[in-house]
């Protein structure tokens, strides 16, 4: 039942929204800018409606996992385990050649309903580092800082210790957005 749900939570991170929102506009996003298949880029080449419907359909899919895992009544850390899977099925989906999104999104929807105390560090860790930097690509890696140190310091690093695993992949796919913002910082 465990590799089931896994298998099913990484499938189901396949499923790359901006792609197919991009097939509606007649726009390959992995030819466009960032060549990235996120919000981010979506919005960028194609517009807002764009960024938001990819938005919706990647958050969509980390919150169906989650939901699908507490409805079954499996254990939080298998949980857990969907949650890093449909991360990472996003960061590298196999149809695709292993070349995804970024994760945030689905990252956000996974962290809202896995546990909404863990997940307010991120917000306001992003708020706060956005703030002083005026970046929200650090925004974010502030985000992940408060993250990873609320699940350290709740003592919850054993059943979590996976989100951990997704927020160094996601930080390796941003690597030259981090780069980007920093060198602007100097």
């Amino acid at each position: 039942m465990i590799w089931l749900y896994w298998l099913l939570s990484y499938s189901i991170g396949n499923f790359m929204t901006a792609y197919f929102v991009g097939k509606v506009y007649n726009v390959n996003l992995q030819e466009e800018r960032s060549k990235n298949l996120g919000a981010r880029n979506a919005g960028s080449v194609i517009g807002k409606a764009a960024f938001t419907w990819t938005l919706l359909g990647d958050l969509l899919k980390g919150v169906l996992i989650v939901v699908l895992g507490r409805y079954l009544h499996l254990e939080e850390w298998v949980i857990v385990g969907g949650a890093f899977f449909v991360i990472v099925g996003h960061l590298f989906p196999i149809w695709l050649k292993f070349n995804g999104g970024k994760g945030v999104a689905t990252f956000v929807g996974v962290g809202l309903v896995l546990s909404p105390e863990l997940f307010l560090f991120m917000v306001i860790g992003t708020v706060l580092t956005a703030l002083v930097t005026r970046s929200l690509t650090l925004g974010m890696l502030g985000g992940f800082v408060f993250y990873a140190s609320a699940i350290i310091i709740s003592g919850q690093l054993q059943t979590y210790i996976l989100m951990l695993l997704a927020i160094i992949l996601m930080l390796i796919k941003h690597k030259s957005n981090i780069q980007e913002s920093l060198d602007r910082k100097k």
